[in-house]
C-alpha cells in the first residue's frame, strides 16, 4: 500500500509538471511581406525552425510569408502594438518613424556589401535604441542586393523619368521620384504585378530578387544597374513578448538570430549576380546605367543626403562619421 501511495504521488507530480509544461508553451506568429520562395522568408522560416526545434517546441514560431497574415505595411504597427510578437520588415519603409532608418536608402552612400555591413554596423546601436523606445527590440538584419532601375521605356537620363509613375516604397524613393520628375505611387510588393500590369507603376528602383520573384519581365524590359544603395529587412520582437520568455529562450532565440543573420547575408551577395543573369535570360535588357543617368543619380544622392542630415541632425552625422571612419 505504501508503494501504491508513493507510485501515485509521483504519477501526480509528473502529471503536474507535464501539464505545467504544456501551459508554458508559446504559439508565435510571424508575418513575413515577401513570397515564401524569396531568400529573406526562406532565411526567416529557417530562423524560425531553429528556435522551435532548440526550445524543443516551448516557443513555436510559425511563418506567414506574401503578407497572407498582416500586410507588409502593416507588420511593423501589428508587433509594436501587440497584434504580432514578431515580424520581419523593410527597414527603410521606417523613415516616418525615424530618419535614421532611411539612412541605408540613401543613394550611393554605401553600394557594396562590404560598405552596407559597415553602414550597419555603424547604426545598429542606433537603431536598437529607437525601436527599444517603440517597445521593440531588434534581433536581425539581412540585406537586399544593390538596387538598380527597372523601366518599361529606355532610359538614358533621368530626364527620360518625366511624368513616369514610379513605384516608391520609402520616402527615399518618393523623394527620388519628385527629383527625377517622376510621379511616385506607393505599392507594396505582394502587389507589384498587378501594378505593372495595370500601368499603375512604369518604373521602380529595386533589386534583382524583387523583380525575379514578381516575373517582371512580363511587364518590364529594362533594369539598369546603377546599385544605388542596398536596403535591409529587419526582424523585430515585441519587448512584452520577449520579457515574457525566460533567459534560457531568449539565448536560444538570439542565437538562432545571429545564425540567420550570418546566413542571410551570405545568401544575398550568393544570389546577386545570379538574379540579373534571370532577368536576362528572360529577355530584358540588363545594363549599366549610361555615364548621364549614373551622374544624374549621383547628383541626386548628394541632394538626399543633405535634406537627410537636416532631418537626423547630430544623431544622423554621428553615425555618418562612424561609417566614414570604418573604410
Amino acid at each position: 500500500m505504501k508503494h501504491m501511495k508513493t507510485a501515485s504521488i509521483v504519477l501526480a507530480a509528473a502529471m503536474t509538471l507535464s501539464a505545467h509544461a504544456a501551459s508554458a508553451a508559446e504559439k508565435w506568429d510571424m508575418p513575413l511581406a515577401y513570397a515564401a520562395s524569396n531568400y529573406h522568408s526562406e532565411n526567416a522560416t529557417q530562423f524560425a525552425a531553429d528556435v522551435t526545434e532548440a526550445t524543443g517546441g516551448e516557443l513555436e514560431i510559425v511563418t506567414h510569408p506574401g503578407g497572407s497574415l498582416v500586410g507588409g505595411g502593416e507588420i511593423f504597427r501589428a508587433v509594436r502594438t501587440g497584434q504580432a510578437p514578431i515580424g520581419e520588415r523593410l527597414i527603410s519603409a521606417l523613415g516616418n518613424e525615424d530618419p535614421i532608418f532611411e539612412i541605408d536608402a540613401l543613394p550611393f552612400l554605401a553600394t557594396s556589401f562590404d560598405d552596407a555591413r559597415r553602414l550597419y554596423e555603424a547604426s545598429r546601436e542606433s537603431m536598437g535604441e529607437i525601436l527599444e523606445d517603440k517597445g521593440l527590440r531588434l534581433l536581425y538584419a539581412v540585406p537586399w542586393p544593390p538596387q538598380g532601375l527597372y523601366s518599361t521605356n529606355e532610359v538614358t537620363s533621368t530626364a527620360d523619368m518625366q511624368g513616369v509613375t514610379f513605384r516608391a516604397y520609402n520616402a527615399a524613393t518618393e523623394r527620388l521620384a519628385e527629383l527625377m520628375g517622376a510621379i511616385p505611387t506607393k505599392v507594396e510588393a505582394a502587389d507589384l504585378t498587378q501594378a505593372f500590369a495595370t500601368g499603375i507603376a512604369q518604373s521602380m528602383i529595386s533589386s534583382g530578387s524583387t523583380g525575379y520573384d514578381r516575373k517582371i519581365w512580363e511587364h518590364v524590359e529594362y533594369w539598369y544597374d546603377t546599385q544605388a544603395w542596398l536596403p535591409k529587412n529587419m526582424v523585430i520582437v515585441n519587448i512584452e513578448a520577449w520579457d515574457g520568455l525566460d533567459e534560457a529562450t531568449q539565448n536560444i532565440v538570439l542565437e538562432a538570430a545571429a545564425a540567420a543573420e550570418t546566413r542571410g547575408w551570405a545568401k544575398a551577395e550568393e544570389l546577386s549576380n545570379w538574379y540579373k543573369e534571370q532577368l536576362a535570360a528572360e529577355g530584358m535588357t540588363v545594363e549599366p546605367p549610361s555615364d548621364q543617368l549614373a551622374a544624374d543619380f549621383r547628383a541626386m544622392g548628394e541632394t538626399m543626403m543633405t535634406e537627410w542630415l537636416e532631418r537626423a541632425g547630430d544623431h544622423g552625422q554621428a553615425v555618418i562619421d562612424a561609417y566614414n571612419a570604418a573604410q
